[in-house]
């Protein structure tokens, strides 16, 4: 008859989180239960598994409603943020679009399950190059991940059909909206201190901002550093 590894003295193994249940229910209270409608973008929040973006210590929390550290002073977004900042993109799944500040990769990811392709350039060396080995390792073939100043974004790419932005600097930077197609979108946190996330559109060569909401952002660096 065979004995139990209990049974035997062994210890019980520690149970792992079930980050499935805790994806699913972060979709519904979190997201749905704020607002976030577009299908497309609770389908992809429902299918990253943002514990693979957390560092080890943290992943525990990886489906709570707050940034996580991820190392080099950056932090991962809290998860309304990411969807909120996709959804003002208005995706339909075709589009060409520009991420401004990589981080751990995981609003890249989001992107991708979404857009035909997706730009990302972060700063910060390491986080770049952390970041493009893990959405390589999960499958992402459709990013392109690129270490450099976001601020002067990625004009060998461009025009792009929508940009965000996940630093604050503390002015819209230009080359951006040179970069962005007609009837594009730039998603973007502007100011010091109290910063104010913003939807800019591209309409007949004018730009019409909307302020969405307050928010909180770590600063832009290199050239867009606030002064």
């Amino acid at each position: 008859m065979a004995v139990s590894a209990l049974a035997a003295g062994e210890p019980p193994k520690p149970s792992q989180p079930d980050f499935t249940i805790q994806r699913a229910r972060m979709v519904e209270t979190q997201l749905r239960a704020r607002g976030i409608t577009d299908k497309r973008v609770l389908a992809a929040m429902g299918r990253v598994e943002r514990h693979r973006f957390v560092p080890g210590p943290y992943r525990a929390e990886a489906y709570q409603d707050h940034p996580l550290p991820i190392g080099a002073g950056q932090t991962i977004s809290q998860p309304y943020i990411v969807a909120l900042m996709t959804a003002l993109l208005e995706l339909k799944g075709k589009e060409k679009i520009l991420e401004i500040g990589t981080g751990s990769g995981y609003q890249a990811a989001v992107l991708a399950e979404i857009a035909a392709e997706v730009y990302t350039m972060e700063i910060i060396p390491v986080l770049a190059d952390s970041a493009g080995t893990l959405l390589k390792e999960m499958g992402y073939t459709n990013i392109r991940v690129r270490a450099g100043d976001g601020y002067r974004g990625w004009p060998g790419a461009a025009p792009f059909d929508g940009i965000v932005v996940t630093a604050a600097p503390d002015h819209v930077p230009e080359p951006l909206l040179q970069q962005l197609k007609e009837g594009g979108r730039l998603v973007i946190p502007v100011g010091t201190g109290l910063q104010h996330l913003k939807k800019i559109t591209k309409s007949r060569g004018n730009m019409e901002t909307v302020d969405i909401i307050p928010v909180r952002f770590v600063p832009l660096t290199g050239s867009g550093a606030v002064k």
